[in-house]
């Protein structure tokens, strides 16, 4: 019943199935880090607003004497909470455009904290919305304070994409905060990662919010692929059902019926 399985017909059809399945169970195991990727960083976000902010020297390597930027910034080191001391350089500030808080489009302000021993790192110190003026004019930003201060903020990695860096209305402009681009344009070695601060404390300047990954979407998506991968076996195996039941429908080649056979004999018999 099952002859018609080892058809070249039906061998491709079940490579076919074979290849979907193990493709979709691939992207299924893919989201599935994703997941697990996703969640960890939820956790980290999550044990950092309990836990007490380390030195920033202890989570991050300082810059070396020839490097313009430091080691890069540990992966479990990602929205850590870290407190550093010294002084803002108001001089090497960048206004990091485009970037939406509350539903609005403005700046993010970046300033170098200018560290004792020489070093800097930058610190995100909130948004501002963008000037009256018109989105060409240069949006009014608070003053960084004054003298010796002590930041706590998170640990955040160099961004990617585009990344020039421009003087535009005064000011030094970007669209993301890439340190290997913004670090020609600072006159100090900086830390390979570079900080938001949770609570900003001047008025007018908005925090940051921190941003929770989805990670639940990736797990619906790790399940969705894999009842993809056993619908399109499944499928398979329905094809091959319903064609061997079409095949035991069909009549068999039937013989001549007896009684003609039996008549024929007598003819010839007769005849003789």
């Amino acid at each position: 019943m099952y002859r018609f399985l080892l058809t070249p017909r039906w061998f491709g059809w079940l490579a076919l199935a074979l290849a979907a399945a193990m493709v979709m169970t691939l992207l299924g195991f893919w989201q599935l880090h994703r997941y697990e990727e996703r969640s960890e960083i939820n956790q980290r976000i999550d044990a950092a607003d309990v836990a007490d902010p380390a030195p920033l020297t202890r989570l991050l390597s300082a810059p070396g004497p020839d490097q313009q930027v430091g080691p890069a910034a540990p992966g479990e080191t990602g929205w850590a909470m870290v407190e550093a001391t010294g002084r803002f350089n108001e001089a090497h500030e960048v206004l990091v455009r485009g970037r939406t808080v509350e539903g609005r489009v403005g700046f993010e302000v970046v300033t170098p904290l200018v560290l004792p021993d020489g070093t800097a790192v930058l610190v995100n110190r909130g948004w501002v919305p963008p000037s009256e003026d018109g989105a060409a004019a240069r949006p009014e930003v608070p003053p960084a304070p004054a003298g010796d201060v002590t930041v706590v903020a998170r640990v955040r990695f160099s961004e990617s994409g585009p990344r020039p860096v421009e003087e535009h209305a005064g000011a030094l402009q970007t669209r993301r905060i890439n340190l290997d681009a913004l670090a020609p344009h600072v006159p100090y070695p900086l830390y390979g990662a570079y900080l938001q601060m949770e609570a900003p404390t001047q008025d007018g300047l908005t925090p940051i919010p921190v941003r929770r990954e989805n990670a639940w979407l990736n797990g619906g998506y790790a399940v969705q692929w894999w009842i993809f991968a056993g619908m399109a076996l499944a499928g398979y195996v329905w094809f091959v059902r319903r064609e061997a039941r079409g095949a035991l429908r069909q009549p068999p080649a039937s013989a001549p019926p007896a009684a003609d056979n039996r008549a024929e004999s007598v003819e010839r018999g007769g005849g003789t």
